[in-house]
């Protein structure tokens, strides 16, 4: 089967509106976590998260795109083009018609539904703008992604929750893997930062009012984020012939369903996906020196992958190093898993292990080394990303350093 590599990253979220300012913050442990600026916003009882500060879609857009784009589609767009220029790619030609979009989200344009509710429920419009459906429709990012840049193969959207980025990227995979195509566009993106998707939030009793602090037995609870992170998946012979620079290579997949739960995670379900993604990359665990951990901060999480961590890795496990990037940007749910795919390529290319900030107090739980408060240099060949979803959905990816 083929080689699959990373030719092209681009990102937005709480940290920084690009890729290089998003590994600064990882390096030097900048929490991008903070007040929640948006309307209603006293009428909530969690007031923090990952935002996206500094947005003006009209230096990105013009009117005509913006009544198009609900904002999970505009911080695709913008990634996209940050990906797909540092890849070099032209999809003008027999490109275009092989190449695809396959991108994660789970709320899709939750601000858009936001908006349209409160005109008619409280406003009492009867009736709301001709596009809202194409506006606020799951696959509206990947769509708009495949017409800006001329990508008429395999298009579609993944939504399983917490853990769509890292479906859609396993997918992606796979299909260039299989020889479907030499290039697919992928990642995920997610706004879910209005008032209805925080109010929504906070019913679950799962977050916190003022820090997100995943593996510290202080925590108490998750905080969202927003944001994207898009990367150009490339078949490797192709990029070698065309002298691309590649960042990382992807060599194994997996996931898995707990079949158990609709919301408690499972260990058995979380260590198949960790086990399944080193065999299909023909994987010793031993190789591996960094997991980039799903590590939402809750008792629930946290306490359940560590177990899965230990459970598959065994000895090993106390020499890995393990880190949650939520502590900085947030949970972006859907595009969790494409920003913190960012730490990975981080570790791999330049020996950077993005922290666990906001640590503070020693779980015997979470008995890993889990990289508190500040980044650390250390040579690494294998790492792995973690997403575990509500619905007991798991999906887990490898990459090597090349």
């Amino acid at each position: 089967m083929a080689r699959v590599v990373i030719t092209g990253a681009g990102t937005i979220n709480a940290l920084a509106h690009d890729v290089p300012g998003t590994l600064a913050a990882f390096r030097s442990g900048r929490c991008g976590i903070g007040a929640l600026e948006l309307r209603d916003v006293e009428r909530l009882s969690i007031r923090i998260g990952g935002q996206v500060h500094d947005w003006d879609p009209e230096a990105h857009f013009n009117r005509q795109q913006i009544v198009l784009y609900d904002r999970f589609t505009q911080f695709t767009l913008l990634a996209a083009r940050e990906a797909i220029a540092q890849s070099g790619l032209d999809f003008d030609g027999r490109l275009g018609y092989e190449a695809g979009v396959v991108l994660g989200t789970a709320g899709g344009g939750l601000t858009t539904s936001d908006e349209n509710y409160r005109a008619v429920y409280e406003e009492g419009k009867n009736r709301v703008h001709p596009l809202v459906v194409p506006k606020l429709m799951n696959n509206a990012a990947a769509s708009h992604v495949s017409m800006a840049f001329n990508l008429k193969g395999p298009s579609f959207t993944v939504a399983t929750a917490c853990a769509s980025s890292n479906h859609a990227m396993g997918q992606a995979f796979m299909m260039i893997r299989s020889g479907l195509t030499k290039v697919m566009v992928t990642g995920g993106s997610e706004s879910m930062l209005c008032f209805g998707g925080i109010k929504a939030w906070e019913g679950l009793r799962v977050m916190s009012r003022d820090a997100c602090r995943p593996f510290s037995a202080n925590r108490n609870g998750m905080v969202q984020g927003e944001g994207a992170g898009i990367f150009v998946f490339e078949e490797y012979e192709h990029a070698r012939a065309r002298g691309a620079e590649i960042l990382a290579e992807v060599v194994g997949f997996a996931m898995t369903s707990d079949a158990g739960d609709i919301v408690m995670p499972s260990m058995q379900g979380a260590a198949r996906a960790i086990s399944g993604a080193l065999r299909d990359g023909r994987l010793n665990g031993e190789e591996v020196g960094y997991i980039n951990a799903h590590g939402t901060g809750t008792a629930a999480n946290d306490k359940t992958e560590c177990a899965a961590v230990a459970d598959v890795f065994g000895h090993h496990a106390d020499k890995l190093m393990i880190s949650s990037t939520k502590s900085m940007h947030g949970h972006l749910i859907g595009g969790t898993g494409a920003v913190e795919l960012l730490a990975c390529i981080m570790a791999l290319r330049e020996g950077v292990i993005a922290p666990t900030i906001g640590y503070e107090e020693f779980d015997p739980e979470c008995a890993l080394d889990v990289v508190p408060n500040e980044a650390r240099e250390a040579k690494v060949e294998v790492v792995l990303s973690n997403a575990f979803a509500f619905g007991g959905m798991n999906a887990v990816l490898a990459l090597r350093r090349v």
